[in-house]
């Protein structure tokens, strides 16, 4: 097991600012107002954790490729995460407001995991985590990111109705998809003078 800290601080960064526009964090906020947001909290952590040990798996497997693939495959992947949060967000403003009230810490928790675990598949944050995990290490992947995930839906049971109304999530998106489009060039560097 390699630990790495400066691969956890790039996986918590990328996989924060991906996440921050992203439908799983208004969620968040409106499985909180209706329902008790420690409980919700456990819910949504519990299904980022299941979602980054399935990319970190998916990621530790491209990493058995040759280093040019991987390169090539890491370039592709952080172009696409670049392209996907430049070029806006038109159908992310469903927050799930129809989520029913439910009480208990089991039904909370569970609906919370549920809403979580069906809306990120194939999400560019699993994307994101599984490119990180094949290029910078796994257990390092996979702290960054699940601390990253849990810190967003917090953020967002804590300040959410703050920071909806005050930060512009499209600034967030831009520079998320600037960092990830850096990534993606400098990968592709890599690929001819590594």
């Amino acid at each position: 097991m390699h630990f790495d800290p400066l691969a956890v601080i790039t996986a918590f960064g990328l996989i924060f600012l991906a996440e921050l526009p992203d439908k799983t964090m208004f969620a968040s906020l409106a499985m909180g107002t209706r329902m008790r947001p420690l409980y919700v909290w456990f819910g949504t952590s519990s299904a980022f954790v299941v979602h980054v040990a399935i990319a970190v798996g998916a990621g530790s497997l491209i990493g058995l490729l040759p280093d040019w693939v991987v390169k090539l495959v890491s370039a592709s992947l952080f172009a696409f995460g670049a392209f996907m949060l430049l070029r806006g967000s038109g159908g992310d403003d469903e927050d799930g407001t129809d989520v029913k009230t439910v009480t208990g810490f089991w039904p909370v928790c569970s609906t919370a995991f549920m809403a979580v675990f069906i809306s990120e598949w194939g999400d560019l944050t699993q994307i994101t985590t599984a490119n990180l995990a094949a290029s910078n290490g796994t257990w390092s992947t996979a702290i960054g990111s699940a601390a990253a995930l849990m810190s967003v839906s917090a953020l967002a049971l804590l300040a959410g109705k703050f920071i909806a109304g005050r930060v512009p999530l499209k600034t967030v998106q831009r520079i998320g998809g600037i960092c990830m489009l850096g990534l993606a060039v400098w990968s592709a560097v890599e690929i001819f003078t590594g």
